[in-house]
């Protein structure tokens, strides 16, 4: 993977400006809104420093910006993990679930949990009792394991056949979506609507708490398997000269890559180019090595949801625009620029 050549930056060092720039940009989340509450208002109820404040202010803050903020930045770090991990996994940066169709299995899956159940329970007991996740789960499950059957073969992966099976599977998703809409109920499509476009607006504790448990098992597992991923770099007969089991490994973190990436789209819905962008931009700046890129892609990642989320707050205050269609604008060129870096490569 050739990347662009500029001066790298130490990883402890990029660790943590990125630490402080998440901190900065949490704090700062909370105090946006359509409603106007100052800064120092903001940081008072956020810890309940609120005698001198109205009640509307600390509901505000706590139950609707505090989490919202704190899903921003856990959705966000899980989407930037898998992306790495999927790069690292293929060897090519434009290697991505949403790309290569994992967000779209994912999608549907959690599309049939909501319009079948949706009526049954509320969409807090979906989440807690797990019927959308597990969906979802399912769903990116699937389409992993058939980009994976398609894009593989004896001589190894073709980046063009996941491309283009990831474009098949897309359309196969979206015609089930269809589908999905046209018999779904007055309350089920407009779930759908704003889900199919990528939300933070319906973060509760919850949810929360689904995805910071997520979040560690993620970070813990493939963090373990950063080694691993650098072996499989060098490509896949010296990997296993090295002694490791290749198709193993594929599996393990080929589920965990469905695991996460069905956690975020059953709480958020479909925000693209996260992990399409954000590992790209770590092995520019520390290299590719997985021990260093997986925590700092955490980090940005979920500083660059954050900031998105934000402008989609603020941008045509006081309506709101679906966080999915920010990360979607930023991206899409971005992915649009390594496509023409790559096209020699492709052809």
């Amino acid at each position: 993977m050739n990347d662009v050549m500029i001066r790298r930056i130490p990883a402890k060092a990029l660790l943590l400006l990125a630490s402080l720039g998440l901190y900065l940009a949490a704090v700062s989340s909370v105090s946006l809104g359509a409603m106007e509450i100052s800064f120092t208002d903001s940081i008072k109820a956020m810890f309940n420093l609120h005698s001198d404040l109205p009640d509307y202010v600390a509901v505000i803050v706590q139950q609707v910006r505090l989490p919202r903020t704190l899903l921003a930045i856990a959705v966000g770090a899980i989407l930037a993990m898998c992306g790495t991990v999927m790069q690292g996994l293929f060897r090519n940066p434009l290697a991505d679930p949403g790309i290569i169709g994992v967000s779209a299995g994912a999608s549907l899956g959690a599309a049939i949990a909501i319009v079948l159940f949706g009526g049954v329970i509320s969409n807090t007991a979906l989440l807690v009792f797990g019927t959308v996740p597990v969906f979802a789960f399912i769903g990116g499950a699937l389409a992993t394991y058939a980009i994976y059957y398609l894009g593989t073969s004896s001589n190894g992966t073709s980046v063009t056949i996941m491309l283009l099976a990831g474009v098949a599977l897309g359309a196969i998703a979206g015609a089930g979506m269809g589908l999905l809409n046209y018999f779904a109920d007055d309350q089920a499509l407009r779930d759908l609507s704003l889900w199919s476009m990528g939300s933070l607006a319906g973060a509760s504790w919850d949810a929360i708490a689904v995805a910071y448990a997520s979040l560690a098992v993620l970070a813990f597992l493939f963090q373990r398997y950063a080694k691993p991923l650098n072996a499989l770099l060098l490509g896949e007969a010296e990997a296993r000269h090295m002694g490791i089991n290749v198709q193993q490994l594929k599996r393990v973190l080929i589920l965990l890559t469905a695991a996460g990436v069905g956690v975020t789209v059953a709480l958020s819905g479909m925000i693209g180019f996260i992990g399409l962008v954000v590992p790209h931009i770590g092995r520019m700046l520390i290299g590719p090595d997985h021990r260093n890129l997986m925590p700092v892609s955490m980090l940005l990642g979920a500083l660059i949801l954050l900031a998105s989320d934000m402008i989609a707050r603020t941008a045509v205050a006081p309506l709101e625009i679906p966080v999915g269609i920010i990360t979607a604008a930023l991206g899409a060129p971005f992915f649009l620029a390594l496509l023409i870096k790559q096209k020699g490569r492709l052809a």
